[in-house]
């Protein structure tokens, strides 16, 4: 199965170093990494604007976005942006606040029968209303 994964995930690997990380986002980094090679690791164009939005050097931005190069972006239709605001109509009835990038990622991953690897709690809030599957690493 592809795993979609959230900016949070791929944020720890790309643009924190090893030695700022804890024993559970080292486990999350390796994980990614297994992922990609295994090339089920799949990323959202969305997700790549938030990983290259505020870098502060024009050397850091052209480094990670030669890097992110190496995944390309999946393809999205109007019904996946339509499902994410039913989603998000969705969880809003169930009082969860919602962003539309998260709402984006579930609508995607939902579609696809893609599991969605994030490091973000709110992930776990939405699953508890919507019929989308977390990715659990193996570690």
């Amino acid at each position: 199965m592809n795993v979609l994964v959230d900016t949070s995930v791929w944020s720890l690997a790309l643009r924190r170093t090893a030695r700022h990380l804890n024993p559970i986002e080292q486990a999350q980094v390796a994980e990614l990494a297994e992922l990609i090679d295994e090339g089920r690791a799949k990323i959202l164009g969305i997700v790549r604007q938030e990983l290259l939005s505020g870098i502060k050097t024009p050397s850091q931005f052209a480094r990670l976005q030669e890097v992110l190069r190496s995944f390309p972006d999946e393809p999205l239709s109007t019904a996946d942006f339509e499902s994410a605001a039913s989603l998000g109509n969705q969880c809003r009835t169930n009082g969860l606040a919602v962003s539309v990038v998260d709402m984006l990622i579930c609508s995607v991953a939902q579609s696809r029968n893609w599991a969605i690897f994030s490091a973000d709690p709110d992930f776990k809030r939405y699953a508890s209303v919507l019929s989308i599957s977390l990715y659990t690493f193996r570690k």
